[in-house]
């Protein structure tokens, strides 16, 4: 009798080149901002926050904060981690070795994250970490080529749908049960395209459509995230329409938002839908045995995660939280749930320089908006992680952004890695005056021709910084 066959292999290899790519586009995303964001003279310099962490932690820090730079975090070693990273990335999307070099790539992007702090906690780190780990235990250990027949159990490959399902389910269920009333009332689209952190020039078009769109997209946009996302345990037919809306809503998210590599990460997930799981993968007697244990953790540790979008205030067992907090700094089973509550204004800050104290100059970002007049920009798959915290910063207090501080005390110093995170600087030698003020942003109206915003009346965000009386931030 002739062995059975997958019949959507070409899609598992497709599957494992995409996350080849995936991890070269992010390494090489943070590669060209590392030092200015963690590197010896950066923000916040990563050695600082070891030293600090061995400090207090002792031997329990290599559990609680897992990376390769407790041996190094020099300027080099981070070159090091992201042009490897970035290396292995390319050699996947090749098809060479993908299970030893994503296991290799994850180690590294998980020790980046651990030393990234406020930096690298988006929720697309934390989903690579996961479909990165996923991908390990999918992909073949040698040479994978297409066309391809990639053997082996089947339990790896379910528990990516199941990683799918719920990063879909949970982002939609979130925006119920977080209690927010423009999500309620399908009104949240006809502020997010403006309030988003980094909206693309076809925001301001989205913007503007009629106030009846906005709520159908919404009610579709449910739709998609809470409904759909159960055909992927379908048939073959159903799970390839699954997947099919769920790559077009991506596309859709990227023609009018800027989320880095967000939406084609989960694109690349997508791509398992197309796969037949009823031809299963022929494996030895007994390894499914070996295998189920820890699947069976990982999918129970992936529905807690969406028992607690369902119904936030669950309290768990005590030996539940502990596994689970024991495991958070892996990021092996992680929470998903964007724009849980939607921004109702959009306010930016502006730092500004000034030589006397009366006359004030802006420090202009790459990304972020801050002259009316200039067109916001596509940076996907770029992920520019100053600009995008300087978004969180204005929804908070400059007391609380401690991470904000430390940036003053860069741009004081005239620290070049920082200032390379900046598309310019205004004067040529450190700032006598140095401060950061808030205004409110929206779009234009339509049918005009003033430029792209409109900004309100300044107000302080951070007292003004005087050169003799600058003190470091602790």
């Amino acid at each position: 009798m002739t062995e059975a066959r997958p019949s959507f292999s070409i899609a598992r290899c497709l599957y494992i080149r995409s996350m080849g790519a995936m991890h070269f586009i992010a390494f090489l995303s943070l590669w060209v901002q590392i030092h200015g964001l963690i590197g010896s003279q950066g923000i916040l310099p990563a050695r600082t926050y070891l030293e600090a962490a061995a400090s207090q932690l002792g031997a329990e820090r290599f559990l609680l904060l897992p990376t390769l730079c407790w041996i190094s975090s020099s300027d080099i070693v981070l070159n090091l981690l992201c042009a490897a990273g970035a290396a292995s990335g390319v050699l996947v999307l090749f098809g060479v070795a993908p299970a030893p070099l994503l296991t290799l790539a994850w180690a590294l992007y998980l020790s980046l994250v651990t030393i990234g702090q406020t930096f690298l906690r988006f929720q697309w780190d934390a989903l690579l970490l996961e479909a990165g780990f996923l991908a390990i235990f999918v992909a073949p250990w040698r040479r994978c080529r297409l066309p391809c027949d990639i053997r082996g159990s089947w339990i790896p490959h379910f528990l990516v749908k199941l990683l799918l399902f719920r990063l879909m389910f949970c982002s939609g269920v979130v925006k119920l049960t977080s209690g927010d009333e423009t999500w309620r009332d399908l009104t949240a689209l006809t502020l997010h395209y403006m309030t988003q952190p980094l909206p693309p020039w076809t925001a301001w078009y989205a913007h503007h459509l009629p106030a009846w769109f906005h709520a159908l997209s919404t009610g579709v946009m449910y739709a998609i995230e809470i409904v759909v996302p159960f055909g992927l345990f379908g048939p073959v037919r159903i799970r390839r329409a699954t997947g099919a809306i769920l790559i077009l809503f991506q596309l859709l998210i990227m023609s009018t938002g800027n989320y880095g590599f967000f939406n084609l990460l989960t694109i690349a997930l997508c791509l398992v839908a197309f796969d037949d799981t009823d031809a299963a993968w022929p494996i030895k007697p007994g390894t499914w045995r070996i295998a189920m244990a820890p699947a069976a953790a990982l999918a129970l540790a992936g529905a807690v995660h969406v028992i607690d979008a369902v119904a936030p205030d669950t309290a768990w067992p005590a030996p539940i939280s502990a596994v689970l907090e024991a495991a958070a700094p892996f990021h092996l089973v992680n929470g998903y749930g964007l724009f849980r509550v939607m921004t109702t204004r959009r306010l930016e800050i502006t730092v500004e320089w000034s030589a006397d104290g009366a006359a004030w100059a802006p420090y202009q970002f790459k990304w972020k908006p801050g002259d009316p007049d200039r067109r916001p920009a596509f940076m996907i798959p770029h992920m520019p992680r100053l600009d995008w915290q300087m978004w969180f910063a204005a929804l908070g207090t400059c007391r609380s952004n401690v991470w904000f501080q430390h940036f003053l005390y860069k741009l004081q110093t005239r620290s070049p890695d920082v200032l390379a995170l900046l598309e310019s600087a205004p004067g040529s030698a450190p700032p006598r005056f140095l401060r950061a003020v808030i205004r409110e942003y929206d779009f234009t109206a339509a049918g005009t021709d003033e430029g792209w915003w409109t900004r309100g009346k300044e107000q302080p965000y951070c007292p003004v910084l005087s050169e003799s009386g600058w003190i470091p931030p602790r």
